[in-house]
């Protein structure tokens, strides 16, 4: 089925339904409007998530949020990590910072950026209402049922809805996975749970992220969030109590008083509280039919690492480019086959990292959680050279056109029609839901190149081979390094005849 008139046919409402509007879903759906694709984003609950939750950015997402056109909005409204500083007996006793930069050439987002999820989310929707796409809230999942055709969606209080396919972006409590019967294999990792909130609080410097790590009842953080006069407070073995609607005001103010040297009544106000025991899952598999599982929905993190919201971003960017294909008729069905290949090692991964984190309680976080290496090379060993391979992160270059400009010292590069001599970056070239192929070194690219492949000349690229083709796929990695046309020719077939 390559057009929506072919899906209805079919008995379809829509081409694929995300059902869950956070920041899995939310990506997926911008991917998926910006590639014509008809796509419903639903939502449980009345509005988005209203928490921090997951304030941290890597490096990696940022280039993905790039990609998708808000990271300008992203570095606008959030900020750098501040520096940890430590509290004991009412005196600071150290201070640190918790974050690397990403270092090395190809990168252009060095810093990993905070921002407090519900804003992220926000930028997200915003850009989602910009491709036309909006979320419907409100609406709760009670069923499915799926044949060799779609799936068929039932909701509480809504019409059901038949699409091509579904993905389940619900969350750690997933009600899709649940319907599916599939398991999630892990455990827990703390006995006591953790509150977490959004308070207002007078009289703390928003310069650090205050930590009272040998507080008698448990650890009690409070970091400030940018862009408003809010911390995220983090208070191990503490729960929410049920009751009053002003409980957890008062039970922030109970904590920050009992273990810091602040007074409880400089809390003004709480805007948003929860509690968690610290988990690491991993679905059973990441597809059943033509359900897929994204996000929380197929692995749950501890928050140590800032893992969670990062690889729940590249599940959706993974997914996205191949439902896009396959639905315009670009691909066989079979690619889908590549998400949970290629997702789920990294997955498991990424949760073996942040567990490892969590039980060592480190506070430092190095180049390993900025998702910058992470590569879904095969072992094939394709490709001139031992550098840059098939399943590689695709990097960065800033790159001049031969007939003019400001030229970059180390790397040059032309489009096909010649250009106007002004800069250009490599990212600016991948931006898009299309394939890129680069000319590395006077390498000559195959004729008649479909639509979906955007061909640039580039005699020389830091961080890529002297001479070669490289075919970077729409999220950003190489799906091919070769010297030879018909190389490309046959990979651009075997997509469609997998």
């Amino acid at each position: 089925m390559s057009e929506f008139n072919d899906v209805k046919e079919t008995g379809a409402d829509t081409e694929v339904l995300i059902v869950g509007a956070g920041p899995t879903g939310l990506t997926l759906a911008c991917d998926l409007a910006r590639r014509g694709i008809h796509a419903r984003l639903v939502e449980a609950a009345d509005g988005l998530f209203p928490g921090s939750r997951g304030k941290g950015i890597q490096p990696r997402t940022l280039e993905v949020l790039d990609d998708l056109g808000i990271v300008d909005a992203v570095l606008r409204d959030g900020g750098p990590y501040p520096r940890m500083l430590l509290w004991e007996d009412g005196r600071p006793a150290g201070e640190h910072s918790m974050v690397e930069r990403a270092e090395g050439p190809g990168v252009p987002y060095r810093e990993v950026w905070m921002l407090p999820q519900w804003r992220t989310q926000e930028l997200l929707y915003e850009r989602l209402r910009a491709l036309g796409g909006d979320v419907e809230f409100g609406a709760r999942l009670t069923g499915l049922a799926q044949d060799g055709d779609g799936v068929i969606a039932h909701f509480a209080h809504a019409p059901s809805v038949r699409a091509a396919y579904l993905v389940a972006a619900d969350g750690g409590r997933s009600a899709v996975r649940g319907a599916l019967g599939v398991r999630m294999n892990g455990e827990s990792l703390t006995e006591e749970p953790t509150l977490i909130a959004d308070v207002r609080i007078e009289g703390l410097d928003a310069l650090h992220w205050h930590v009272w790590p040998k507080a008698a009842d448990g650890p009690l953080a409070l970091c400030p969030l940018p862009g408003a006069d809010v911390f995220q407070m983090a208070a191990m073995n503490a729960r929410l109590p049920e009751g009053e609607a002003d409980a957890p005001l008062a039970r922030v103010r109970e904590l920050v008083a009992a273990r810091t040297h602040l007074d409880g009544e400089q809390v003004k106000e709480v805007l948003w509280a929860s509690d968690f025991r610290a988990s690491a899952a991993l679905a059973d598999r990441f597809r059943e039919g033509r359900v897929f599982l994204a996000g929380d929905a197929a692995h749950i993190h501890s928050p140590a690492g800032g893992q969670g919201l990062n690889t729940s971003v590249q599940d959706a960017y993974n997914l996205g480019w191949k439902l896009g294909l396959v639905l315009r008729g670009h691909a066989d069905p079979a690619l889908l086959d590549t998400y949970e290949e290629e997702r789920a090692p990294l997955a498991a991964g990424m949760l073996g990292l942040s567990t490892r984190l969590h039980r060592t309680g480190g506070t430092r976080r190095g180049h390993e959680t900025h998702q910058l290496d992470l590569s879904y090379r095969d072992g094939s060993g394709d490709g001139p050279g031992d550098g840059l391979r098939a399943g590689d992160r695709a990097p960065d270059a800033e790159c001049s056109l031969p007939d003019g400009g400001d030229r970059a010292p180390d790397a040059e590069c032309s489009l096909p029609d010649g250009g106007d001599g002004t800069a250009l970056r490599l990212f600016d070239a991948f931006r898009g839901p299309h394939f890129t192929l680069l000319a590395l070194g006077g390498t000559e690219p195959p004729e008649n190149l479909p639509p979906l492949v955007r061909p640039y000349e580039v005699p020389s690229a830091p961080g890529y081979p002297e001479r070669a083709l490289c075919l970077v796929r729409p999220d950003g990695y190489v799906a091919l390094m070769t010297e030879s046309p018909g190389d490309v020719d046959a990979y651009l077939r075997r997509l469609r005849s997998l």
